[in-house]
């Protein structure tokens, strides 16, 4: 009998903390799909310009990519962590029906930060050059936040610090 997929979902605005808990993750046998370190991987130039109308053309492209990867580790079962903001409740939707039409189980984590500890953490990444030191600054989170739809009522986990 094959195994039975698990996909996790990591949800949180940036600086949440969802590659930390996907590296986690990773370490525990998942397989972690990050559309910023694939960005980084295939156009650093490009990936770096963040915030960009090229920057989010470029963030669809990958996506993309990384959903088709998805589908082909659930169908061989094997369990994954999509890191990723997923900041709209659709998008979340459409990724849970994704993995349960393969046959796969989701679960859906949802890193809970207050915005000072968010900022003094984006703060300390930008010292780190590479595909997750985006800089979102003050201005960028709030806009962030503002469009930020939290679960609510989803299935998912929640952490806080």
């Amino acid at each position: 009998m094959a195994k039975t997929a698990t996909v996790v979902l990591m949800c949180g605005v940036p600086g949440s903390g969802k590659t930390s808990y996907a590296k986690i993750l990773e370490r525990d046998g998942f397989v972690r799909l990050s559309v910023d370190e694939e960005m980084w991987r295939l156009d650093q130039e490009l990936a770096a310009r963040f915030g960009s109308p090229e920057y989010f053309d470029f963030t669809v492209a990958v996506e993309r990519q990384l959903r088709t990867w998805l589908v082909e580790l659930m169908c061989e079962g094997r369990d994954v962590v999509v890191d990723l903001s997923f900041w709209s409740r659709q998008r979340r939707e459409e990724y849970k029906a994704l993995i349960t039409a393969h046959g796969a189980a989701w679960q859906l984590v949802y890193l809970d930060v207050p915005r000072d500890e968010l900022l003094r953490r984006l703060e300390l990444r930008r010292l780190d050059p590479g595909p997750n030191s985006a800089p979102v600054g003050p201005a960028y989170l709030d806009k962030f936040l503002a469009g930020f739809e939290a679960p609510a009522d989803e299935g998912e986990t929640v952490i806080r610090p």
